[in-house]
């Protein structure tokens, strides 16, 4: 009975070992290369392709949330990058992008959008959200008379050596 125990968390293990082994994907025909792959409202998107003819210095792009951007030829040899901004109050969800370019070269991807990014604090209930100079000082002052009042209690405590 216990081999039989022993041989199940063997081949538990190898079965979790065998799920971390990347799975070979459908090969991706095209090059297109969005950054960041998960933006959030406000923030700028750059779309990258070599996907156009070398030669090509100018192609054109659209995204669903964003609009037109246009490409144009990058620090990269064959290479046109354009940019956009996703517009402040966008939902999350997928992003597609559709890229045309010389000679007669239409790619299409997508990516995420992120919800809004949180910005300054959260009020928890327990008064201002906003860090103000007096809270802190306050609560500054409050762990120094308690770590100064355990100092003090520990210096003054009788001596416990019984014979």
């Amino acid at each position: 009975m216990r081999y039989t125990h022993v041989g199940a968390g063997i081949g538990l293990a190898l079965g979790a070992l065998g799920l971390q082994i990347p799975v070979a994907v459908a090969a991706d025909d095209s090059h297109v290369r969005i950054d960041p792959g998960d933006g959030s409202p406000g923030s700028t998107v750059t779309v990258s392709t070599s996907d156009c003819d070398p030669a090509a210095d100018y192609g054109k792009g659209w995204s669903e949330v964003g609009g037109e951007f246009h490409l144009f030829a990058g620090d990269e040899e064959g290479v046109l990058t354009g940019r956009f901004t996703i517009p402040e109050g966008t939902g999350a969800g997928t992003d597609t992008i559709t890229l045309k370019c010389p000679p007669r070269t239409k790619v299409t991807e997508t990516y995420q959008v992120t919800g809004r990014t949180p910005r300054g604090s959260v009020s928890a209930g327990f008064g201002p959200g906003e860090d103000s100079g007096v809270v802190l000082a306050l609560g500054g002052g409050l762990l120094l008379t308690a770590a100064a009042g355990g100092l003090v209690w520990i210096c003054r405590r009788p001596n416990d050596n019984r014979s």
